[in-house]
């Protein structure tokens, strides 16, 4: 495994990087061999229905302006409107968008939630922008993708580099340019303006009760159990406070700094999440600081990748000496990894199961916002946990029927019902 940091040996800066489609689509094929469906069925899935490339201009605080170039991918959308974040980030590709919005395809699939897959961004560092600059550069964008967009068409929400307030200014944007309020056209807002309560939470809960229901499933008491979590942003320390508050040992979390080990079980509460200080974990008094190579080889119980993608890869997969893994981040495992940890016998849960309390969060917000009647957060929490548990024992059922991996099992009950519906639909002339 790897973590979210700077540091790479040696030989994980020679593995050629697997792009995000390319995983997603080996993934399909893997899942799709298993299953009795229209092999018609799968070469549509194996394609985006359209990617968007706009120009944003946006004027600099010093006057002069600069082009930048952003991407929205809507790969499929049988089951109802496209649903997926956006990200603002220097590596964000036309094809990495297409492979994230196949996993949102699934994810809400899985969820049996009635979106399909989108994912968008735009290439830049967020953190060259100030305040200004960035809300300039979210409005425009809202303005290019205006037309491809909408509550019944296409929902994004946030991702890397964005967060509710810059959903806040595309909804506002998007509003004044239709000429009345529309805070269904995304998610992920601030709840004063049609956000959700529970929605930031949420990704890290529902890993948190994955994780606690897959130790379940092998026999393994919450409080008898270590975790390593690898990033401890919005979805891995809101994941590791959960389980620490349930009883689990997080002995080892880390940012893209570095990591902290402690046997006896860290205070998650008081160790410092990088909404709340960036890059603060390794400042933490009373752990010992260790590098993110060795985080990843601690022997625990459960180890949480949960910050960015292609970290487990067939250079460190060997090293990992974790029992479980249960994927927080989106595609952390490559192709490679997976069969490796297939032979060595370690269960991966996947991404499309684990963190998918952030679209189902969303999806709830939709609700609210089309319905115009705000949700308490007793009862986004509640309605959260039923549906984690019900998705879960739908893949738990595929796993035991087809004696397959978990990612397979996610896979087969996503395509499933994805193949049902193409199948009632038809395919337009």
């Amino acid at each position: 495994m790897a973590a979210a940091t700077a540091e790479t040996d040696e030989s994980e800066e020679e593995e050629e990087p697997e792009s995000a489609r390319e995983t997603a689509e080996r993934q399909l094929e893997r899942a799709a061999a298993q299953l009795d469906i229209d092999r018609n069925v799968v070469t549509r899935l194996s394609n985006p229905t359209q990617v968007h490339r706009v120009s944003v201009p946006m004027e600099r605080d010093n006057g002069t302006v600069e082009v930048f170039t952003g991407y929205r991918a809507q790969h499929d959308s049988v089951r109802g409107p496209y649903k997926g974040g956006l990200r603002y980030h220097p590596g964000v590709t036309d094809e990495e968008c297409v492979g994230l919005s196949m996993w949102m395809t699934w994810k809400c699939a899985v969820m049996d939630l009635p979106f399909g897959g989108a994912k968008g961004g735009i290439v830049v560092d967020p953190k060259s922008l100030s305040g200004e600059e960035k809300e300039r550069l979210t409005r425009r964008f809202a303005q290019e993708l205006r037309n491809v967009i909408g509550p019944t068409r296409d929902i994004p929400a946030p991702d890397m580099g964005t967060d509710a307030e810059t959903m806040a200014w595309f909804m506002d944007a998007y509003s004044m340019q239709e000429g009345e309020t529309i805070p269904g056209v995304v998610t992920g807002k601030p709840p004063v303006v049609g956000g959700s309560y529970g929605r930031e939470e949420a990704p890290g809960q529902s890993v948190a009760i994955v994780a606690r229901e897959v130790c379940k499933y092998y026999d393994r008491p919450l409080a008898e159990t270590t975790v390593a979590v690898q990033g401890f942003g919005s979805v891995g320390a809101n994941a590791a406070r959960q389980l620490d508050d349930w009883g689990a040992s997080v002995v080892a979390v880390s940012d893209v700094n570095g990591a902290i080990y402690d046997p006896d079980g860290l205070d998650t509460s008081d160790v410092r999440s990088h909404e709340e200080q960036p890059e603060a974990v390794t400042g933490y008094p009373g752990a010992e600081a260790i590098t993110n190579a060795d985080l990843l080889e601690l022997d625990v119980d459960v180890l949480i990748p949960a910050a960015i993608g292609n970290v487990l890869t067939e250079a460190n997969a060997g090293d990992v000496r974790a029992d479980i893994v249960v994927e927080g981040a989106n595609g952390p495992t490559t192709t490679a990894a997976d069969e490796i940890f297939e032979e060595r016998g370690v269960p991966v849960v996947p991404d499309i199961l684990a963190n998918a309390g952030g679209v189902t969060v969303s999806y709830f917000e939709w609700l609210q916002d089309i319905n115009r009647r705000a949700w308490s957060l007793e009862e986004v929490n509640e309605e959260l946990e039923a549906e984690m548990l019900t998705a879960w024992e739908d893949v738990r059922a595929a796993f035991d029927d087809h004696d397959a991996t978990w990612r397979d099992a996610a896979y087969i009950v996503a395509l499933r019902r994805l193949a049902e519906a193409h199948e009632a639909r038809g395919l337009w002339p």
